[in-house]
């Protein structure tokens, strides 16, 4: 079967603007975690990783007016859809079916959570609260750039980016769509803020998957798309793939509302799923960038998902949510870029903050940024709540093909 590629990107989180401040973040071990700026809560004191950018500052620019009403998780993803579509350079596609696909599952939520009062007295905010939706947000991406033949929205939780983009190379597939842009933004609420508090999975200094005295996560934000077509296609287009997708695979083992099973059923059953798929060997893989959220239940239990998949020879891995922070439904496509610029750039992100190893598991993650390495397959972990667990495989591409 003819390859699905990626033929451009564009993301925006706590490390800034674009693919290459998000590249020279990385190389730096620069962490966009710290005390929240822009999200109105009592609980600021809490370390995040906001976008570094005031709603303002986000809709100047996009050229967006202070009247136009906008949340901030459609703000992120337009940010991100315009440089995706940039880089892959679709302002010329008359003749190919577009689809855009995003997940996100707090959607409009963080004006709504202001405006709810104003809602049930006066009714002057009803703008904002019409705004709330999952889709509502995905509507106002795609009407931003325009020329999307098929809109849809995923909400799986912390896999939705990982599942859009499966569906997106699904459609390609199946012959439905031409060209899938496909990804997720999510901005941090009160809502899941307080939720994550309640779980008591919130970190109050900043995360350290992966380590045996991690103590939770840090919630972030950002948003992230990968644009999908065959490859005869982008170079048809005169465009040079960045990679290639080169596996997926998709489990629920619904072992709990919010926790992953100590044995990590589901994340064993999509990895293998996902090697399969690709055709690829364990040993084929040069590094994963896992889930690794560093709460005490994912990280053992991925942890030894990882370890009866890959046995005794563990690739390299690192979580960079350490970094970036859980940007939840956004995660899939913010780590599916760095999986790209880490075949494209020969490097292994850095797991900061790793310090004490965890006895249970046989393999430490890379502590620091290893350069001039040769990653030529990534694996990509995503798991949500419920247990809906995603993997994907990215793939170097013969650029001589």
């Amino acid at each position: 079967m003819e390859n699905v590629v990626i033929s451009g990107m564009g993301i925006i989180s706590a490390l800034g603007c674009g693919v290459e401040q998000t590249l020279r973040a990385l190389r730096e071990e620069r962490s966009g975690i710290g005390p929240l700026k822009y999200l109105q809560t009592e609980h600021w004191d809490i370390p995040c990783a906001e976008v570094p950018f005031s709603d303002e500052e986000l809709r100047e620019r996009l050229g967006l007016s202070a009247e136009e009403v906008v949340t901030r998780t459609a703000l992120l993803g337009m940010v991100a859809l315009q440089e995706a579509w940039q880089t892959a350079d679709l302002r010329h596609t008359p003749d190919k079916r577009l689809a855009f696909i995003n997940g996100t599952t707090v959607g409009g939520m963080e004006k709504s959570e202001q405006y709810y009062l104003d809602f049930l007295e006066n009714d002057s905010r009803n703008a904002y609260i019409a705004a709330h939706e999952c889709g509502a947000c995905t509507e106002k991406i795609a009407d931003f750039m325009g020329g999307f033949s098929y809109v849809t929205t995923l909400s799986t939780a912390c896999s939705s980016a990982a599942n859009a983009i499966i569906l997106g190379e699904n459609l390609i597939r199946a012959g439905l769509t031409d060209i899938a842009v496909v990804g997720g933004s999510e901005c941090i609420t009160k809502f899941h803020l307080n939720g994550f508090h309640t779980l008591m999975i919130l970190d109050d200094a900043p995360c350290r998957p992966f380590d045996a005295t991690r103590a939770g996560l840090n919630l972030g934000e950002g948003a992230a798309y990968v644009v999908l077509e065959k490859e005869s296609s982008a170079r048809k287009r005169g465009i040079q793939p960045l990679c290639r997708l080169a596996g997926y695979g998709n489990a629920c083992d619904a072992f709990h509302q919010t926790a992953s099973s100590e044995e990590g059923t589901g994340a064993v059953l999509a990895m293998r799923e996902a090697l399969k798929t690709s055709g690829l060997q364990p040993s084929d893989i040069d590094y994963i960038n896992a889930h690794g959220t560093g709460t005490r239940n994912n990280d053992a239990s991925e942890g030894r998902a990882i370890m009866q998949v890959f046995g005794k020879h563990t690739p390299r891995v690192s979580s960079t949510k350490a970094m970036t922070g859980h940007t939840t439904s956004a995660s899939g496509s913010v780590e599916a870029v760095i999986a790209v610029l880490a075949i494209r750039y020969g490097f292994i992100p850095a797991n900061l903050r790793f310090g004490e190893a965890m006895p249970e598991l046989s393999f430490t993650p890379v502590p620091h940024t290893l350069e001039n390495v040769k990653v030529r397959n990534v694996l990509s972990n995503s798991f949500g709540f419920g247990g809906n667990n995603s993997s994907l495989i990215f793939s170097a591409v013969d650029p001589g093909a």
